[in-house]
């Protein structure tokens, strides 16, 4: 292995610095009694001075640490920023893609978003437009499924004024038996709204659920009065700063 070669060639070299040190002491003579004291700088440079490191050992040193990193399946450092600089353009550039589709994406979603009706339903947010439109077409329906036959025309003005499109001929068709009976049974239809819900808001367009009561009167030879509840759907569109109803929904199959 690289490893244990370079630490027997290392323990050779210090055996053979330990033995030249060994040798230069006893070749040296010794020193007598008039021989001046060792200068420091002098002391500096002997064996023993603090500064024994030699230059191979140094190079012999990295070059082991270099092969302990081979031997442990690590790069050596000195190739590892080369390498970084080749990596960091492509992931850079992964990064730039992936963020690309994820723009792209949040863009499309934002935008079915705000093109889902759901979202776009204001019925719980705009609290004023909800509270007009619940009022207006609350009176509407009082007074267009209201009938008095002693005055058939506040009916027909209260068409007039309160319906629009096909409302106009459902409700006709709703009301044409109280008309054809009303002069013979005097009949007395009154229709009063007791709860109301805005179930969509958009604009100048709007759903309601309605609940009301109906007290249905003959006033003929022996007064009789009926009563029943009802419950139906509208829808209403705005126009001048009147909502007016659109289209009735009974709920019949």
């Amino acid at each position: 292995m690289s490893t244990t070669r370079h630490l027997v060639n290392r323990r050779r070299r210090l055996a053979t610095v330990a033995a030249e040190r060994a040798t230069t002491a006893t070749i040296a003579p010794p020193r007598g009694p008039q021989d001046p004291a060792p200068s420091r700088d002098e002391s500096a440079r002997t064996p023993d001075g603090p500064d024994t490191t030699t230059d191979d050992e140094v190079t012999d040193s990295a070059a082991d640490d270099e092969a302990a990193a081979e031997e442990r399946g690590e790069e050596p450092k000195r190739e590892r920023t080369p390498r970084l600089r080749v990596r960091l353009p492509l992931v850079l550039g992964v990064l730039t893609v992936l963020l690309g589709a994820y723009a792209a994406w949040a863009f499309a979603s934002a935008g079915d978003l705000r093109d889902d009706p759901a979202r776009q339903n204001t019925a719980l947010t705009d609290i004023g437009r909800t509270s007009e439109v619940k009022g207006q077409i609350s009176e509407a329906v009082g007074a267009v499924f209201s009938y008095d036959y002693a005055s058939p025309a506040k009916s027909d003005q209260a068409v007039k004024s309160h319906l629009t499109g096909k409302a106009v001929q459902q409700h006709r068709d709703m009301l044409a038996q109280v008309r054809a009976q009303g002069q013979k049974q005097k009949l007395v239809l009154t229709t009063t709204v007791t709860d109301s819900g805005v179930e969509r808001l958009n604009g100048d367009r709007a759903r309601l659920l309605i609940y009301a009561d109906q007290s249905n009167t003959r006033t003929g030879k022996a007064e009789e009065t009926t009563y029943a509840a009802a419950m139906f759907a509208v829808d209403a569109v705005r126009h001048g700063g009147t909502w007016r109803i659109s289209a009735i929904d009974t709920f019949a199959r």
